[in-house]
Order: structure tokens, then C-alpha cells, then sequence
């Protein structure tokens, strides 16, 4: 046996073993990531009466809003944001923190209130993390599986990637004729041809779609391979520190002091949170193609001054954005959508594929080894 043989017979096997050994977990992963690709509409679709909304405008007081989700709560949970609609269409949405232990992964429990902008009518009150969307959320990014999930689907990245250029190796044709490895009859099998011609197709997405699954499951190692420095912290306690039990002013008196400091729409209102300097976060929106500021509004004096950091600590470096977008396919088009939901699909295709081929290998050679 040659050399070139030899290593041929080595990434089969690799990829045997990835394809067979992890398919159980490929295929959930594959598929929820296609499913999440269309959240947002899948999320209208579901929840219809969420958006059923009377108008764009939000022309209430924010107090008003405030207010409404309070009754909503009916005592079950502490309002801690306020967001106001982005786009014509959307509800105002209120969130607020429940007592008791949180979820396993640490994160506190919330109530969701959608309310209607122009009336303030309340539309629906749920907690979001138990609906259908947000368990293929926990699925996906770490198969829930508590505290090492992440790590687990960011190792799972590496191995789907491993399959990928194993996969285009054994694809490329022996004779380097690759237009006649394009042809659809590359063996007796439809299955074989099946396999081939898919796993092509979709190879170079399927790494894509890895790699940045990857960087986004290890943010640390992956700033540091790049070279980029950790986006500061917000100041504050932290974004999971309980709120301020009574704070002294309210969600419009914390919006009439941010518009009072900068001129701009007001898109979010966040309580504060218990620590040496209790502040309301609001963010400012500007007409045109300004970006957002955030202001920071103390509880106690009212004082409210800009917060310079808060948009690099609230968004992250620019790469790891970059990354989640060509990941989930957020503001990318419909056509990078539509790539990435077809490779999301391609794991199950080739693995069930690729696991009957090796079945009827085997039971040949058993049948040969017999004669």
C-alpha cells in the first residue's frame, strides 16, 4: 500500500468515526441552528398575538409602560427594563427579575410583559426562557448541559470541522479531474452519490459555520489567538446583580434626566442594580445614522452624565460581532440565510448517509470474509 493510499485509509477513518461517533449530537445541533436562523419570524409565527399591535407610534409615557407591566407582574416578579419599539410593528417589551434560585446555568429567572405602544394595553405576559424558542437557544449553544455546555458544542465545533476537510479530501477526485467530481454518478450507489455531492456542496458553509461556533464558545482563547484585547466592563455590580429594592426614582423620572443631559429617543431603561453607586442605564437613540449613547443616571442625586464605555462593553470587539452575525446569520441577507439553514440541515443528511454506507461496508466484507 503507498503512502498516499496509507493516508487516504487514515481520513477515512477520521471521518467514520466523527460522522458515526458523534452523529447523536450533530444532528440536534445542526437542526436547531437551522431553526434559529429564522427566530425572529418563527417567534411572530408562534406568539402572533405578542405583536398584535395597534399602531407604531409609542406615544405613552414611559411612566406608563412602567406602570402597566407593574400590574401585569402582579407581585411575581421586580421591573428591571423597559424596551421601547425599534421598528414599526414591535411591541414595548418589560422585563422583570423573579425571586427565588435562578436557571442551572446561573442566570436569573425573568417575567416578560409585551405591551401595545399606542394604548399600553398589556398583550401577553410569559416567562420567555420556558418557550419553545428559547429551549432551541439552550439546545444549540451548549446542549444543555450545565456549566460546561459551551465548552462541550465549542469542542463539537473542531470535530465537525475535522469532518469538513477529511470530507473534501476523500471527495477530491484521485486523478485531480475535480469537473468530473462534480458529476452527480460517482459510484453504484445513490446514497454514495448522495453523500458526495452534498457534502461538497456544503462543505466550505459547514466549516464557516464551525469555526465561528468556535470562536463564539471560547471568547477568551479566540481574542487572544486574534490578538484583540477583552471589551471593558460595564461599571456596576454586573449584569446579574439584584436590582435595587427601592430605588428613589422612577423609570420616567430616569428617562426625563437622560433627555434632559442628550437629545434622542429613548430605545431602553434599565433599573439599578445594588452596589456602591446605584445608576439607571438608559439608551438614547439619535435621529438618522448617529449611533446610540447610553447615560447613566444616579438613583440617589439624579445626576446623569454619559457613559463613554458602555457601547464597546454592551456590543463586544467588533470581530466576535462579526463572528455571531456570519453565525446565526443576523443582517446578512437572504441568501446567507438560506446557505447556512441548508448546511444546518447537511449533518443529518450526511450522517445518516454516511452511517448506512459503513453498515453495508461491513456487512460486505462480513459476507466476503464468510466465502
Amino acid at each position: 500500500m503507498t503512502l498516499l493510499a496509507r493516508l487516504r485509509r487514515t481520513w477515512l477513518d477520521v471521518h467514520l468515526w466523527i460522522g458515526a461517533g458523534l452523529l447523536v449530537v450533530m444532528v440536534p445541533l445542526g437542526v436547531t441552528g437551522s431553526v434559529l436562523v429564522w427566530h425572529d419570524q418563527l417567534d411572530r409565527a408562534l406568539e402572533a398575538h405578542r405583536y398584535a399591535v395597534s399602531g407604531p407610534a409609542a406615544s405613552r409615557n414611559v411612566k406608563d409602560y412602567a406602570q402597566a407591566a407593574e400590574q401585569a407582574f402582579a407581585g411575581r416578579a421586580r421591573l428591571t427594563q423597559i424596551r421601547l419599539p425599534e421598528a414599526a410593528g414591535d411591541p414595548v417589551v418589560a422585563v422583570g427579575r423573579m425571586a427565588g434560585p435562578g436557571s442551572p446555568s446561573g442566570r436569573p429567572r425573568t417575567l416578560n410583559a409585551w405591551i401595545d405602544p399606542p394604548s399600553g394595553r398589556v398583550l401577553d405576559v410569559a416567562e420567555i426562557a420556558k418557550g419553545p424558542m428559547m429551549v432551541l437557544h439552550r439546545l444549540h449553544g451548549s446542549l444543555m448541559i450545565p456549566q460546561v455546555g459551551r465548552k462541550v458544542v465549542g469542542w463539537l465545533g473542531w470535530a465537525m470541522f475535522a469532518s469538513c476537510a477529511t470530507g473534501l479530501w476523500l471527495w477530491w477526485p484521485r486523478g485531480g479531474a475535480v469537473l468530473k467530481g462534480l458529476r452527480w454518478r460517482r459510484g453504484d450507489s445513490m446514497l454514495f452519490n448522495l453523500h458526495h455531492t452534498v457534502g461538497f456542496w456544503v462543505c466550505v458553509p459547514l466549516a464557516v459555520l464551525s469555526l465561528t461556533g468556535v470562536y463564539t464558545s471560547f471568547p477568551q482563547t479566540s481574542r487572544a489567538l486574534f490578538g484583540i484585547e477583552a471589551p471593558p466592563r460595564a461599571a456596576g455590580p454586573g449584569r446579574f446583580a439584584p436590582p435595587l429594592e427601592n430605588p428613589r426614582m422612577t423609570f420616567g423620572d430616569a428617562a426625563a434626566a437622560a433627555q434632559a443631559l442628550a437629545s434622542g429617543e429613548v430605545r431602553e431603561i434599565n433599573a439599578p442594580t445594588r452596589g456602591e453607586r446605584p445608576a439607571w442605564r438608559i439608551v438614547l437613540q439619535a435621529s438618522g445614522e448617529a449611533p446610540s449613547r447610553t447615560i447613566r443616571v444616579a438613583d440617589e442625586t439624579g445626576e446623569a452624565a454619559i457613559d463613554s464605555g458602555a457601547r464597546s462593553a454592551r456590543g463586544g470587539d467588533p470581530v466576535s460581532r462579526l463572528m455571531r452575525q456570519v453565525h446565526d446569520g443576523t443582517g446578512t441577507g437572504l441568501v446567507w440565510r438560506a446557505v447556512i439553514t441548508l448546511a444546518g440541515i447537511a449533518p443529518a443528511v450526511l450522517g445518516l448517509s454516511g452511517l448506512v454506507m459503513w453498515l453495508r461496508r461491513r456487512a460486505r466484507r462480513a459476507r466476503l470474509a464468510a466465502a
